[in-house]
């Protein structure tokens, strides 16, 4: 067994409990986030994340209710669809006197809601009193907060910490308080109505008396609140009434996708709601947080992964993602960063750590892969909404990607993209796949860098070619034209040094000494989805990927079972990851070559997240092969939802429908249609394309899928091929 390093290390999520034995809720509002356990109650002895977060710190660590001094029993738990709101339904337990049962269970029914909006956490509990006499209810709330950077709470260790303040409370009120070292004051104010009972600084305790079939309301805000700028909570009803309406307004612009299977749609309808919810206003426009709890905040492959996924029915959201990481690109050469000029963002983080340079994360570069992909973003984006005014405001930050590329991330001058981190505390692995024994040889043995991955090479074929088209947009023929001889000529050198005929695969990558990494490894399909592989090899990889060393009966792995470092409950080398397997499906899509295998990846997804809490795909599972009448082991501290995870089955449905959209036509095109056997019927409502509406019905028949126009408002063209 490979032990860690102290460097490894600091990126290890520790584990001493399952998320998935804890099944815990979520909820998020912008840069604050909850986990909770399905009580609604965030619970200290839990080391899955439990806890009320914002800007990257935990600032609830604990809140425990008790009714008549026991917990309660639950009844019913659950995050409405919409993500609105968590509902939980709560009796209490037999209650004795001195051996003497005073008042049974079910008697007292506690529906309380929850919901995030500004910094701030609303709860309800409405108490209604069942018996045909009043009932003297004493509920009380046991709370903490640690102050905990999220690096912390995964697991690392700091060798100085701030100092807590003394708490302060007034009749309805307490906070909480820790000076960190950063010089920021983090205060967690709690209000209460009515006022209780009794009020300190980690209980609150409120008697009341409810009548016989009579029922009260206690209300409970905690806010988040940064240095001397205290939270203005309003009333419960204002602030959901607030937050519904930003929810509607996130909505505008987006198509809807339903099937005739309610089962289906269940995993469609959460998966909508999932990504509004972990979609953040940011200055520049709406941006994917990537998970829920690690990774609360942007990502720059992350966001362009996931924008590239539901481009189809949420263009908008590729263009808060460009503006974004356009805004956050580099300009300047900072090792400690990894960051180089042009270089687009891996991830941003805020919080204590981050202040202090502790981890080197607060704006940080290291990743090989955002850079390309920013530009294939921008190209697709444009053909799906033809607007050039805001790709001409972007063309500069386009050029400095493509300049990196070609000045910067080819390290040694040999034509390919590698990287070699340079921050003393940065990723060893910078590609998607970045746990630090991610890239390895046939033997077992680790890659040692530059490392080019075979990935990355494929994003760097399709950025130039999608540069090549926007110059030739924007008037810059020439630049277009030399843009697509450097494709052209990454496309053969790609073939020569990556192909391995015996393994009928691309190598996973080339090591610092060019040695090819003689891995089967999920990665290959990026080769399809990018368009670098040969068309002669792209059956090959296909058939590979579908055979049982790699399809589960869920997904597809992310390595081979029959590689050295195959572990099927690792993080990278064994695991199954929804994103990947939806940029497969796009690549066999891509070379026509394989719409059964691509209808076997929806619909094993598909029946993945029926096991799933909520319906919710989570950020990967395990990799066993799949058993009769059992779910997907599931990955213990995987994010949940994760963005890339939910908008995975818009890209899913997009390769089994062939389907392509150019507003610059303005054109919708289907290429041999299909549908799984898990629905006959799909509708598309209000799909936009530029100034175009339309509305379509799909149907499977006995050899074909029928596309029928239900509703059209201006000229777009629906075209059919086989």
């Amino acid at each position: 067994m490979d032990e860690l390093t102290s460097q490894e290390q600091f990126y290890y999520i520790l584990a001493t409990t399952s998320r998935v034995i804890d099944r815990v809720r979520v909820l998020k509002h912008a840069d604050t986030f909850a986990v909770l356990d399905p009580s609604g109650d965030i619970l200290p002895a839990r080391q899955s994340g439990h806890g009320l977060y914002h800007d990257g710190t935990r600032f609830l660590s604990r809140m425990e209710m008790r009714l008549l001094d026991k917990r309660p029993f639950l009844l019913s738990s659950t995050v409405r669809q919409d993500n609105a709101m968590l509902a939980v339904d709560l009796t209490n337990t037999d209650y004795h006197v001195e051996d003497r049962l005073v008042l049974p269970r079910n008697i007292l029914h506690v529906f309380r809601s929850s919901f995030l909006w500004n910094r701030t956490c609303y709860e309800r509990f409405r108490i209604h009193n069942y018996a045909a006499a009043p009932v003297e209810v004493s509920l009380s709330l046991s709370f903490d907060a640690d102050f905990a950077d999220i690096f912390e709470v995964r697991g690392m260790r700091r060798e100085k910490r701030g100092r807590t303040l003394p708490a302060e409370s007034g009749p309805d009120w307490v906070a909480l308080a820790y000076e960190g070292l950063d010089g920021v004051v983090r205060r967690t104010r709690i209000r209460i109505a009515p006022s209780p009972a009794e009020i300190s600084g980690s209980l609150v305790r409120l008697e009341n008396r409810v009548d016989a079939n009579g029922e009260i309301d206690i209300a409970v805000t905690t806010s988040c609140e940064l240095t001397a700028a205290k939270a203005t909570p309003v009333f419960f009803e204002q602030a959901f009434q607030q937050a519904a309406a930003e929810a509607d307004a996130g909505r505008s612009g987006e198509a809807e996708v339903e099937t005739t299977n309610p089962q289906f749609n269940y995993w469609l309808h959460r998966s909508v709601s999932d990504l509004r919810m972990m979609v953040t206003r940011t200055p520049q426009g709406p941006y994917p947080y990537a998970g829920i709890p690690w990774f609360n905040t942007a990502f720059g492959r992350d966001g362009i992964i996931t924008a590239l996924e539901c481009l189809w029915v949420k263009p908008d959201l590729a263009r808060g993602v460009l503006a974004y990481l356009a805004a956050t690109q580099a300009r300047e050469d900072k090792p400690e960063q990894d960051a180089e000029p042009g270089k687009i963002l891996h991830e941003t983080r805020r919080g204590e750590m981050a202040a202090l340079g502790e981890i080197p994360f607060g704006l940080y570069y290291g990743s090989a892969d955002a850079t390309p992909l920013f530009v294939v973003l921008a190209n697709a984006y444009t053909e799906r909404t033809a607007d050039l005014n805001f790709i001409r405001t972007l063309w500069p930050s386009i050029e400095r990607a493509l300049d990196w590329i070609d000045l910067r991330g080819d390290l040694d001058g040999d034509g390919l993209v590698e990287y070699q981190r340079r921050a003393p505390h940065g990723l060893i692995c910078q590609g998607w796949r970045d746990s630090h024994d991610a890239v390895f040889h046939e033997d077992g043995t680790l890659a040692e860098g530059p490392v080019a991955l075979c990935e990355v090479q494929g994003y760097v074929y399709a950025a130039r070619l999608a540069g090549a088209h926007l110059a030739e947009k924007l008037g810059h023929a020439d630049r277009a034209e030399g843009l697509r001889r450097q494709a052209h000529a990454l496309r053969e050198l790609f073939d020569q040094r990556f192909w391995i005929e015996e393994r009928s695969t691309y190598a996973m990558a080339l090591d610092g000494a060019k040695r090819p990494c003689r891995v089967r490894a999920s990665t290959a399909g990026h080769a399809l989805f990018t368009g670098i592989a040969r068309p002669e090899h792209a059956r090959a990889i296909a058939a590979l990927l579908g055979d049982d060393t790699f399809f589960s009966g869920w997904g597809i792995r992310t390595v081979a079972s029959t590689e050295a470092r195959y572990n099927p409950m690792s993080y990278h080398n064994g695991s199954i990851w929804p994103h990947d397997n939806a940029l497969i499906a796009m690549g066999i899509s891509r070379y026509k070559i394989g719409q059964e295998m691509i209808l076997r990846l929806l619909n094993g997804l598909y029946e993945a997240s029926i096991f799933s809490d909520l319906n919710r795909l989570p950020e990967l599972f395990c990799g066993f092969a799949r058993r009769g009448g059992e779910g997907p082991t599931q990955y213990p501290v995987a994010c949940s939802p994760q963005a890339w995870s939910s908008a995975a089955v818009f890209m899913l449905l997009q390769a089994g429908l062939g389907l392509s959209i150019d507003a610059t036509r303005p054109r919708v095109c289907f290429h041999s249609p299909a549908l799984p056997p898990s629905f006959r019927g799909l509708s598309i409502r209000n799909l936009r394309v530029g100034n175009a509406l339309v509305s379509l019905d799909l149907t499977r028949q006995a050899w074909d899928v029928s596309v029928n126009v239900v509703h059209r408002e201006g000229d777009v063209e629906i075209v059919v091929t086989k």
